[in-house]
C-alpha cells in the first residue's frame, strides 16, 4: 500500500513539474529571443506561485498561526486557479497556433536569402583611377522602400506572442470574474419539491439550504453576514446549515461565524456536520453552533409539525467514531409521516433510501466549483447539483455558497436554495 503512495505521489509530481514547464516554455521561453531577465522572472513567478499554493495548503491543515494562513491563502489559492486556466487557455491555443501561422504565411511570404554574387576587385589602370560604380538601378537591402518581409523566425515569435498573450488575458479574466461571483455572495435559487407524504397543510413550506460555506483564512465575517442576510431575506419556514460551514478552529473563526446568531426561521436553524468540520475540530464546532442558536442534529431527529426531520453526521467522522448512524437517526420513526434528512455527502442517498426517506438535503460538489471539476464531481457523487430521485427518494444538492482553497468559481455558481415543498394532497 506504501509502495502504490509512492509511485502514485511521484506520478503526481511529475505531471505537475511537466505541466508547468510547459507553461514556462509556451509563456516565456517562446515569446522571447533568447535568454535574459524575462525568461528567469517566468519561473521565479511560476515557481513561488506554488510554493504559495503548497503553504496556504500546509498553514490551513496543520493550523499555523491565523495571520500567517491569511497572508499566504489569497496569493496561493489563488495561483492555484489561475495555473488551471492559463495551461487550458495555452493548450486551447495550440488548436489556434498552426491557423494564424499559416495565415501570415499567405500575407508575408518568408524571405529568401539570396547568395551575393562574387565580385571581382577591379584593378585601376592609368585611364580609368576610379573603381567602377554599381548600377544606379540596384539597392541595397536596407534602402529606404525596399519591401520588409516578414522572416519565418519572426513570424514564429509573433504568433507565440498572440497565443501566449491571449491565454493570459482569458485566464485572469475568467479567475477574476470567477472570485468577484464568490465574493459577490451567493443568489437564491428556488427549487419546487413535491412530497406524497406531506400533508396539506404544508403544502408551500419553505426549506433555505445553505451549504459550504467554508469560513476560513479568505472568506470571513463579512462574507458571513452576507450569507445570512441572504437568508433572512427569503423568509424561510426552517434553515437548513448542511455541513463544512468552517475551515479553522473555534479560536480563529469564533467572531467570523458570529453573524449566525442571526438567523431567523419560524421553526428553527439546524445543523449537520461536514467533512471540513472534522478537519477543524467537529465536536467544538457542534457546541458553538449550538451557543449560536443552531439546532446540530448528530445522528438525530426531530418531530416537525408536519414532517420528521432527521440528520447525520459526515462520513469523515467515521475516524473519529463519530460517523454517520442511519438505525439511531431514523430507525424507529412513524414512516407514514413525511422525512427530511440533513445529511453533507450525496453519498448518503442509497443508505437515506432503504430508511425510506422522502428527501435528502446535501452538499458538499460544489457543484464541481471550477470547470472542469463538474466531471472530476461526477465521478465521486451519484448528483454533483441539482434535484434527483432514487427509488422513492429524491436528493437535492446544492453548490454551496462560498468556496474552499480558491475563492473562485466558475460553471458553478454558488447559491442559498429555497425548497419549497408541495402536497400531492393540495
Amino acid at each position: 500500500m506504501v509502495i502504490v503512495f509512492v509511485l502514485f505521489a511521484l506520478l503526481a509530481l511529475g505531471v505537475l513539474v511537466a505541466a508547468n514547464w510547459y507553461l514556462w516554455r509556451r509563456l516565456f521561453r517562446d515569446t522571447t529571443r533568447g535568454p535574459g531577465r524575462a525568461r528567469r522572472a517566468g519561473a521565479v513567478l511560476i515557481a513561488g506561485g506554488w510554493a504559495l499554493a503548497v503553504g496556504a495548503l500546509v498553514t490551513e491543515r496543520a493550523g499555523a498561526p491565523f495571520w500567517l494562513q491569511r497572508v499566504l491563502a489569497w496569493p496561493g489559492f489563488l495561483w492555484l486557479a489561475l495555473s488551471i486556466y492559463l495551461l487550458l487557455a495555452v493548450l486551447a491555443g495550440e488548436a489556434v497556433r498552426p491557423l494564424l501561422r499559416r495565415f501570415l504565411e499567405r500575407r508575408t511570404p518568408a524571405a529568401v536569402a539570396v547568395p551575393q554574387r562574387e565580385t571581382v576587385p577591379a584593378v585601376a589602370s592609368h585611364d580609368d583611377p576610379q573603381p567602377p560604380e554599381p548600377p544606379k538601378s540596384q539597392k541595397s537591402p536596407e534602402s529606404p522602400g525596399s519591401p520588409q518581409l516578414l522572416a519565418a523566425p519572426s513570424r514564429r515569435l509573433f504568433v507565440s506572442r498572440v497565443v501566449a498573450g491571449t491565454a493570459a488575458a482569458a485566464a485572469v479574466g475568467t479567475v477574476g470574474y470567477g472570485t468577484y461571483g464568490v465574493l459577490r455572495g451567493p443568489r437564491v435559487k428556488r427549487v419546487t419539491v413535491p412530497l406524497a407524504k406531506l400533508p396539506r397543510a404544508a403544502h408551500g413550506y419553505r426549506i433555505a439550504v445553505v451549504s459550504d460555506i467554508h469560513l476560513g483564512p479568505i472568506l470571513g465575517r463579512g462574507f458571513a453576514q452576507k450569507v445570512v442576510d441572504t437568508i433572512n431575506a427569503t423568509q424561510p419556514d426552517l434553515i437548513a446549515v448542511v455541513g463544512d460551514l468552517v475551515d479553522g478552529s473555534v479560536k480563529d473563526l469564533g467572531p467570523a461565524a458570529a453573524p449566525l446568531a442571526q438567523l431567523t426561521a419560524r421553526h428553527g436553524s439546524f445543523f449537520v456536520t461536514g467533512n471540513h468540520e472534522y478537519f477543524s475540530g467537529a465536536e467544538q464546532w457542534v457546541e458553538e453552533v449550538r451557543r449560536l442558536g443552531l439546532h446540530p442534529l448528530e445522528n438525530d431527529r426531530t418531530e416537525l409539525p408536519y414532517f420528521d426531520l432527521a440528520g447525520v453526521n459526515d462520513i469523515a467522522g467515521e475516524s473519529e467514531g463519530q460517523g454517520p448512524d442511519f438505525t439511531k437517526a431514523l430507525g424507529d420513526r412513524d414512516t407514514a409521516r413525511a422525512c427530511v434528512l440533513l445529511a453533507h455527502q450525496p453519498v448518503q442517498i442509497h443508505e437515506a433510501a432503504e430508511h425510506a426517506v422522502d428527501l435528502q438535503l446535501s452538499g458538499h460538489t460544489h457543484g464541481g466549483q471550477l470547470w472542469p471539476g463538474n466531471f472530476v464531481a461526477a465521478t465521486a457523487n451519484p448528483t454533483v447539483a441539482g434535484l434527483e430521485r432514487y427509488g422513492d427518494t429524491q436528493l437535492y444538492v446544492s453548490r454551496g455558497a462560498g468556496a474552499w482553497g480558491p475563492p473562485t468559481r466558475v460553471g458553478a455558481p454558488s447559491d442559498i436554495t429555497v425548497i419549497e415543498l408541495a402536497s400531492a394532497q393540495a
